[in-house]
C-alpha cells in the first residue's frame, strides 16, 4: 500500500511546475493521497489549475491567506468537500523586493510586517482554520530555509521571517500535539532551488551553482527530494516525528565537504 492511501491533504502555494509544492504534491499523488489546491490570484489560477488537474484534482480554490475571511471561507468548501483533512502543506512566502536588496537594517516597518505576516502569520492562521476538520495523527508541513540560521547574503527579512516561521512550528506542535487526537507540525528546510521566489533573490543563479560544489553529497537539491522527504513526514512513517526542521540540502547544514587530497 502506497504511503498516502486514503489521506487527504490540502497543498497552498503552487505557482508552477518549477515549485516546492508541486514536488510534493506530485509526491503525496504518488502515495495515493486525494489532493486538494489553493493559490493566490487569478494569474496564478492559469498555471495551477491544469497541474491541479494532472493530478486528478478538482478542488482548486483561491485564498489570500492575508484575510482570515478567506482562510475561512476555503476551509468551509474543504469541509463540505472532503469531510475531513489529514494533510495541510504552507508553501507560502512574500517580502518586498526592496527589502530583499541593501542592507537588512534599512527594512521598512511596512515590509517587515508583510513579510511576517504572510510568510509566518498565514501558518498559524491556517494551522487554527484547518485544525478542527483534521483526523487524528494529522500532519501541518511548512517550508523553511537555512537564512533563518545562517546571514544569507539578500536573504534580509526573509530570514528573519523564517527564523520566526520556525519557533512557530515548535509552538504549534506544542498545542496541536496536546489534542488526542495527536496532531504534528513539522518544517522542511531545503537547499536552494530555482524556483520562482528565489528568483526574485539577488545573486541566487550564482548560490545555486556554487551549491554543488559545497554540499556534502556534491549536488543540487530538486523539487522531487523534498517531495519524498514530505511524503515520508506526512505519512504515518513519521508518528513519531513533530516539531522538527527536517533538512533536506544534500548535507550543506552540517558542515562543508572535505577537499579529496584532505588527510586523516
Amino acid at each position: 500500500m502506497a504511503l498516502l492511501t486514503g489521506k487527504t491533504a490540502l497543498i497552498f502555494g503552487v505557482a508552477n511546475d518549477h515549485s516546492i509544492a508541486w514536488g510534493i504534491a506530485k509526491a503525496f499523488h504518488r502515495e495515493g493521497a486525494t489532493l486538494g489546491f489553493s493559490y493566490a490570484g487569478e494569474k496564478l489560477e492559469r498555471r495551477v489549475r491544469p497541474l491541479a488537474e494532472s493530478l486528478g484534482s478538482d478542488w482548486i480554490e483561491p485564498c489570500d491567506v492575508s484575510k482570515d475571511e478567506d482562510i475561512a471561507r476555503v476551509m468551509e468548501k474543504a469541509q463540505a468537500r472532503f469531510g475531513a483533512i489529514d494533510i495541510l502543506v504552507h508553501s507560502i512566502a512574500f517580502a518586498n523586493r526592496d527589502d530583499l536588496s541593501g542592507p537588512y537594517l534599512n527594512v521598512t516597518r511596512q515590509g517587515f510586517m508583510t513579510a511576517m505576516d504572510i510568510s509566518v502569520y498565514s501558518f498559524t492562521a491556517l494551522a487554527r482554520a484547518v485544525a478542527p476538520l483534521m483526523r487524528p495523527n494529522g500532519a501541518l508541513l511548512t517550508l523553511t530555509y537555512i537564512g533563518s540560521q545562517r546571514a544569507v547574503p539578500h536573504y534580509n527579512v526573509m530570514g528573519v521571517a523564517k527564523a520566526a516561521l520556525e519557533a512557530s512550528v515548535r509552538y504549534l506542535a506544542a498545542d496541536l500535539g496536546a489534542d488526542e487526537r495527536r496532531i504534528r507540525v513539522n518544517a522542511i528546510s531545503a537547499g536552494p532551488i530555482r524556483t520562482l521566489a528565489v528568483a526574485g533573490i539577488a545573486g541566487s543563479r550564482a548560490l545555486i551553482s556554487e551549491f554543488s560544489k559545497i554540499s556534502l553529497l556534491r549536488r543540487n537539491i530538486t523539487i522531487e527530494d523534498v517531495g519524498n522527504a514530505a511524503a515520508y513526514l506526512c505519512s504515518d512513517l513519521a508518528a513519531g516525528v513533530t516539531g522538527e526542521v527536517h533538512y533536506v540540502d544534500a548535507g550543506f547544514n552540517v558542515g562543508f565537504p572535505l577537499s579529496d587530497d584532505a588527510g586523516g
